[in-house]
C-alpha cells in the first residue's frame, strides 16, 4: 500500500504542503484548512511537516460513535463529513493529534490522501513528503519518531 513519508531532515519550512492542501480541499489558501501542519523547531533550526500517518489499527475510527471514519477503496482513513456530528472524540484519541476542527463548521477534518494523489507530496520541492509503497505503518511511525529525536534532541521530544 502507499503511504505518505515524512523525510524531517529534507523540509525547508516554505508549507507549500499547507497551502496546496487547504486549496484542494477546500478551494481557499488557508493554512488553518489544511489537513497537514508544519511545526517549527526554532532552537533546531527544523521545519517537521506532520499529519495523519494513517494507522494500521486507527483509534480515531474505533472510538466515533457516528461511524463517520472508515477506509476507502485505496486503504486511507477518511472522514466523512455528511456522517461527522463534531464530537471531537476522535481528535482525543489520535495519538498523534493529527485530526483538527473547524469551529465555522462544527466538523473535524484530517489527511486522506487526496483520493490516491496527495498534493502534499506532489507539490513538496524539498521532496520532505513523499507517497511511496512503504512497509507496516508501526515501523514507519517509529522511523519517523528517531527522525524527529535526531533532528530536535531528546529533551524536546521528552
Amino acid at each position: 500500500m502507499k503511504q505518505l513519508l515524512i523525510k524531517p531532515e529534507k523540509c525547508i519550512g516554505c508549507r507549500t504542503c499547507e497551502l496546496v492542501c487547504s486549496f484542494g480541499h477546500y478551494g481557499q489558501f488557508n493554512p488553518k484548512m489544511a489537513n497537514v501542519k508544519v511545526f517549527e523547531y526554532e532552537k533546531a533550526a527544523v521545519a517537521i511537516p506532520v499529519m495523519c500517518l494513517q494507522c494500521e489499527e486507527p483509534s480515531c475510527m474505533k472510538v466515533c460513535p457516528v461511524h463517520a471514519i472508515s477506509r476507502d477503496e485505496n486503504g486511507a482513513v477518511v472522514m466523512n463529513p455528511n456522517k461527522c456530528i463534531g464530537c471531537k472524540m476522535c481528535m482525543n484519541a489520535c495519538p498523534l493529534g493529527n485530526i483538527s476542527y473547524h469551529p465555522a463548521v462544527g466538523k473535524v477534518f484530517k489527511c486522506d490522501l487526496c483520493g490516491g494523489d496527495p498534493k502534499c507530496a506532489k507539490y513538496c520541492p524539498g521532496e520532505a513528503i513523499v507517497f511511496v509503497d512503504t512497509d507496516t505503518t508501526d515501523e514507519r511511525r517509529k522511523a519517523v519518531g528517531d527522525r524527529y529525536k535526531d533532528l530536535i534532541g531528546e529533551e524536546e521530544t521528552a
